[in-house]
């Protein structure tokens, strides 16, 4: 089974129908649904594979947090949340083209602490977003948790999550940070790519399966002793909405790679679970 450990929040999207007019009115479309990025990859495993994944982490004591929770069981996940305090809200707002600027108000996401051994139990990979290492107590949490994880065989993913988070931590800090976890599977996009530096390879990370994403473009992978071979992403009409398309791209890639999958035929496989999940947003931002 997958697990991911981190955020579950609301999102309310934002969909701009022109240009923001500053100081005045801007047509929109606004959306409430569940987000967060060890929630995504959670929904998009259950969603993709019709088996359980399990999500790790705290969601505010609220009618707000009962309502995501359920929404994210409805998928199919194992839920082992702790529940107490507000939940976080992400605004994302999407211009015309679809392109996302989010405000990020995590909330009580940020302190889950005192993690269980049991939250590993039955767990093939266990997948981290960068977001889940930067703010305490949960990247204690999240550090401990990698650290059982290893010692028990099960692999550890990471997702570099976010430039602007890299950018203020400081890229060699953070892929330091990253390296100590002992993962065996880096993902970044080729923003965050840029900000961890020439070091994100197999060969500084200890043989990790390191995979550059880059949106509608091929994806990177970057295998220990093998030249970078680029693997096509598919086409998808009428982008309207890509939140999420990350996550999902994480959950098709571990998925695959459980299964036995080779790197290339796993990120091929991640690239279809991607399509999936921008179509289905995108469908949904277009009513």
């Amino acid at each position: 089974m997958l697990g991911s450990v981190g955020d579950l929040v609301e999102d309310v999207v934002v969909h701009l129908h022109e240009q923001v007019n500053i100081a005045s009115d801007t047509r929109a479309t606004v959306i409430r649904r569940r987000g967060g990025s060890a929630a995504n990859v959670i929904a998009a495993a259950c969603i993709a594979s019709g088996s359980p994944a399990r999500f790790i982490g705290q969601v505010g004591d609220d009618v707000t947090g009962r309502g995501l929770t359920d929404l994210l069981a409805a998928d199919g996940a194992q839920l082992a949340v702790r529940r107490q305090g507000r939940t976080g809200t992400i605004i994302v707002m999407l211009d015309v083209k679809g392109e996302r600027t989010m405000l990020s108000d995590r909330a009580t996401c940020t302190d889950l602490t005192d993690p269980d051994p049991a939250w590993l139990d039955g767990l093939h990979t266990l997948h981290i977003p960068y977001y889940s290492l930067v703010e305490e107590p949960l990247a204690t949490t999240s550090a401990t948790l990698a650290a059982w994880a290893v010692e028990r065989g099960i692999r550890v993913s990471i997702d570099a999550s976010s430039a602007s988070v890299l950018q203020h931590i400081g890229g060699a800090l953070a892929l330091a940070q990253i390296r100590s976890l002992r993962p065996a599977v880096v993902l970044a996009n080729e923003l965050e790519a840029q900000c961890l530096g020439p070091e994100l390879h197999p060969d500084h990370l200890g043989g990790a399966l390191v995979i550059i994403k880059q949106g509608a473009e091929p994806a990177i992978v970057l295998q220990a002793g093998l030249p970078a071979q680029p693997v096509p992403a598919l086409e998808v009409a009428s982008v309207r909405d890509t939140t999420g398309a990350g996550d999902a791209f994480a959950a098709g890639l571990l998925l695959a790679l459980a299964d036995g999958a080779d790197p290339i035929s796993a990120t091929q496989r991640a690239h279809a679970v991607a399509a999936d999940a921008v179509r289905r947003a995108s469908a949904h931002a277009l009513g």
